[in-house]
């Protein structure tokens, strides 16, 4: 099948790919002439794990391409995928221009029949939306049906997500249609439930909020077992095995970042608002979620103080999550700028995310490894749980610290190891108190 993917994003370059790879003649338009000329040499605009292969893997096998010329794309494709940003606005809606300016690119190259392809993220009734722009700026009478096809894959390990999803959601405005993108899944042979347009445009919104909701409700948790001296890691394990609740997701420590869950939890909360509906649950889980790195940053200038000024500050983790470079409501950038605005002098590793910090904290030092960023640090910062972190030599990092003073936003240390190495460690959910009596 021969498809166009406008967007080369996370999303849009995965999607490209992934379909290529399964045997379709893929297109992928992006309108920055830079990016598609570092696609044509191979170099990734994004860090994915495998992607950079995929892509040349396909390119060489002729059977992907890449191109600013959208019209062209769209007229030699039966099905054309919109993949684009959709950023929250200051309201917290999504900024839908991006989206409208596809659809307006698209019905100028409508040469015949077409299935458009939403797989952005985007609220219920943007496929009507998008039918209305078509219509009213097609040149021709041509027809086309518009399909809603969220993704659902995480950063990291987007490729996996795309091959073998939990499941694939087809929004559509009859049987017929469906059908024609069900045949492009097929190959994967996972489980598919085809809706009305309307449903699955409210299933990403709903299935990230929800996997928010348990990221705060775990927070909310840690922050009573730091009150009652509990261990919000052993609290978390007896819940999560329990199969109606699960332990995915069910994590304690900053709270969660990235380019979905604030997007998309803010969208459907001003969603509820538009429609007469106190979500006063949603509300609550986005509070959480901003107070936790506040409370983090309040419970380092205590143990440091009263204050960070003059001291050294070595932060560990800078991209939002693991095995990405992605820098949106990365939890980094708020503690770093706390601890910039005190006083602090700060020193920052990470092992793929820095050229992405530069340009937002230019004034700080980037180090090469993470034992230079401990080296005459007075405190280390875990901020991103990369697995490299969790392997470190920790009587090295002890004895180059100037003082060996660790805070733990993601819990990934044992405690008891910690103290018995001489460190004095903070983490989240779990009390000083009930950690020295082990």
């Amino acid at each position: 099948m021969n498809i166009c993917v406008i967007g080369t994003g996370y999303v849009g370059l995965v999607t490209g790919c992934v379909f290529s790879d399964l045997g379709n003649d893929v297109i992928c338009v992006d309108k920055n002439p830079e990016k598609v000329a570092m696609l044509r040499r191979g170099e990734m605009p994004i860090y994915e794990p495998g992607l950079e292969e995929l892509v040349k893997r396909n390119v060489d096998d002729k059977r992907l391409s890449f191109t600013e010329d959208v019209a062209s794309a769209v007229e030699n494709s039966e099905v054309v995928f919109i993949c684009v940003g959709t950023p929250p606005l200051p309201s917290g809606d999504p900024d839908m221009s991006f989206i409208q300016e596809c659809a307006k690119t698209i019905a100028a190259s409508l040469n015949r029949y077409k299935v458009i392809v939403n797989k952005s993220t985007v609220p219920v009734g943007t496929g009507d939306m998008v039918r209305e722009i078509i219509e009213t700026n097609r040149r021709r009478p041509v027809d086309f049906d518009v399909v809603s096809n969220p993704e659902f894959l995480r950063e990291g390990s987007a490729i996996k997500d795309t091959l073998e999803p939990d499941r694939i959601v087809i929004g559509a405005p009859n049987k017929l249609v469906a059908m024609k993108i069900l045949e492009l899944y097929a190959p994967l042979e996972r489980p598919m439930i085809i809706t009305d347009v309307a449903s699955a445009e409210m299933i990403k919104y709903a299935s990230n909020a929800f996997l928010a909701t348990k990221i705060s409700f775990a927070n909310s948790i840690a922050n009573i077992c730091d009150a009652v001296g509990a261990d919000v890691i052993q609290v978390i394990k007896g819940m999560g095995m329990d199969q109606r609740i699960g332990s995915a997701f069910l994590n304690a420590g900053l709270g969660y970042g990235g380019s979905c869950f604030p997007k998309d939890s803010s969208a459907l909360l001003r969603t509820a608002e538009k429609n007469g509906f106190d979500f006063a649950l949603l509300r609550a889980v986005i509070e959480v979620n901003k107070d936790m790195p506040i409370r983090f940053i309040d419970r380092m200038r205590t143990a440091m103080d009263g204050s960070f000024k003059g001291k050294t500050i070595g932060v560990l983790g800078l991209a939002f999550k693991p095995n990405t470079d992605d820098m949106r409501d990365a939890k980094s950038v708020e503690i770093i700028a706390s601890l910039l605005a005190d006083g602090a002098t700060v020193k920052a590793y990470d092992p793929i995310a820095i050229e992405n910090t530069r340009p937002i904290f230019p004034q700080i030092t980037y180090t090469k490894n993470a034992y230079d960023a401990a080296e005459g640090a007075d405190a280390l910062v875990i901020v991103t749980e990369w697995n490299e972190f969790k392997l470190l030599n920790m009587e090295k990092i002890h004895d180059s610290m100037a003082k060996p003073l660790i805070f733990d936003g993601r819990n990934i240390y044992d405690p008891v190891k910690l103290r018995r190495t001489g460190f004095e460690y903070h983490c989240v959910g779990r009390t000083t108190a009930q950690l020295l009596t082990r």
